[in-house]
């Protein structure tokens, strides 16, 4: 029972009393009362459904995972070093910021998520993704400037004037599982198209374009694929098996498509919440 500030935990009590059959049975749990707890922890738990359905012969994640140690202040979204965030949920290091080809200077990791299917009630990883900007895009942000993380998240406006603002941000994507290409795609666009409302000839050619780069392409576990805005309606598709791409894959040039995607990653209902909530976090400690 909870009253008056106080949690009632259980006490056992260890000395058995036989019962009438001759079998040991344990003593009654009564609850006791932890006057004024100074700290509560609270884990909420999500599910996230992919993008769109994923094949059930994807492998469940096995026993062997990296192990990390992470201090008792950590972010729950991210974990940060002098040259990596690191994503908790996957384990995949960012690089806090990085050079792609096509992009005018350097880009700063803003923050990291993930993407995640949940079959029956296990969930299934697919990616870890991290979202990069010009720096000189924060400078444009003064209006908001003191917003905190919960704030910053809900306010659209905000995120559609870094869509708008005709400065590189880039998403890094990193597969933590094999997937076949056209079922990436797949997924993809059936998050894009219910975006487009009436696609114009342009729009059918981006996504013609944006398509041909995953049909029949396998993309093994570690792959990183980088959407990078270059300005509001142009943006670069890098994808590379073996660390950051020396080269674009291919140019989308159509505003509908590319700020369908950015809506997809970060508009009002994101496809990981969690990626959008560490951008928010991120973005507050930079307009403190």
């Amino acid at each position: 029972m909870v009253g008056n500030g106080a949690i009632s935990t259980p006490i056992r009590l260890s000395s058995p009393i036989p019962s009438r059959n001759g079998y040991p049975t344990s003593r009654p749990c009564f609850p006791r009362k932890i006057p004024n707890p100074a700290v509560f922890f609270l884990y909420k738990s999500h599910s996230f459904s992919l993008l769109s359905t994923f094949p059930l012969h994807l492998s469940l994640p096995n026993d062997n995972r990296i192990q990390t140690h992470f201090s008792a202040k950590a972010s729950s979204s991210s974990v940060r070093s002098a040259e990596y965030m690191e994503e908790p949920t996957t384990n995949v290091k960012f690089q806090t910021s990085l050079s792609l080809p096509g992009c005018s200077s350097s880009l700063s990791l803003l923050g990291t998520g993930y993407r995640e299917k949940v079959f029956a009630i296990i969930g299934v990883k697919v990616y870890a993704a991290g979202l990069y900007v010009n720096q000189s895009i924060i400078n444009r942000l003064s209006a908001w400037k003191g917003s905190s993380a919960a704030e910053i998240q809900e306010d659209s406006s905000l995120f559609n004037s870094i869509f708008q603002d005709p400065l590189d941000k880039s998403l890094q994507i990193v597969l933590v599982r094999d997937v076949d290409g056209k079922t990436f795609w797949d997924a993809l666009d059936d998050a894009i198209s219910p975006r487009i409302k009436a696609p114009t000839p342009v729009d059918e050619v981006a996504l013609s374009t944006f398509r041909g780069i995953f049909q029949g392409r396998p993309l093994k576990k570690g792959t990183f694929i980088f959407l990078t805005w270059l300005d509001p309606s142009k943006m670069l598709v890098c994808v590379s098996s073996d660390g950051l791409p020396s080269g674009v894959d291919a140019t989308i040039e159509s505003k509908n498509v590319t700020s369908a995607l950015f809506d997809v990653f970060l508009g009002d209902a994101p496809v990981s919440p969690s990626l959008k909530a560490s951008v928010a976090n991120g973005l507050a400690s930079l307009l403190k």
